[in-house]
């Protein structure tokens, strides 16, 4: 049989309180999901905009405009743009594990920074990319900083 325990008071009722420390680390708790769910979202909507198409894949573009009767997701058929779209997914899944032996090691608080400067450098690169390589890499440190954040983010709502 399972056994279990409960924390009570002196009048058998929890006492704890909800202070803003509590509040702020269920915030940081839920940014790890939103960021990725986040990134999911505009990257699908990006991948179907034609002035991004035109400029990062212009092959895929024409074909979007030759032939209007098949649908569109039947024409995304670039190994270029899966490549562009699936990084960021590669490289969150790779870097979570390698984000739990750095957590492991030494702790949140880098593991945190460390995540957080890979998203922002991601997120810079992506901004200013002029070619379809610089998004790739974008998309690369982007999910790099999502592995982080993936991983941390459990600690935080173990806690």
């Amino acid at each position: 049989m399972a056994g279990g325990f409960a924390i009570t008071s002196q009048n058998g009722q929890y006492s704890g309180r909800i202070t803003l420390f509590v509040v702020f680390s269920c915030m940081m708790a839920g940014m790890g999901g939103v960021i990725f769910g986040y990134d999911i979202g505009v990257s699908g909507g990006v991948t179907s905009m034609e002035p991004f198409l035109r400029r990062f894949f212009p092959i895929v573009y024409h074909k979007m405009k030759e032939d209007t009767r098949t649908s569109n997701y039947c024409k995304f058929d670039s190994q270029l743009l899966t490549s562009f779209t699936s990084s960021i997914y590669v490289s969150g899944l790779v870097t979570s594990f390698l984000a739990s032996y750095i957590t492991g090691t030494f702790e949140r608080k880098p593991s945190i920074i460390a995540g957080s400067a890979a998203f922002l450098a991601g997120s810079a690169l992506g901004g200013a990319a002029f070619n379809v390589y610089m998004l790739i890499l974008g998309r690369l440190l982007l999910g790099v900083g999502v592995g982080f954040a993936n991983q941390v983010r459990t600690l935080y709502s173990a806690e």
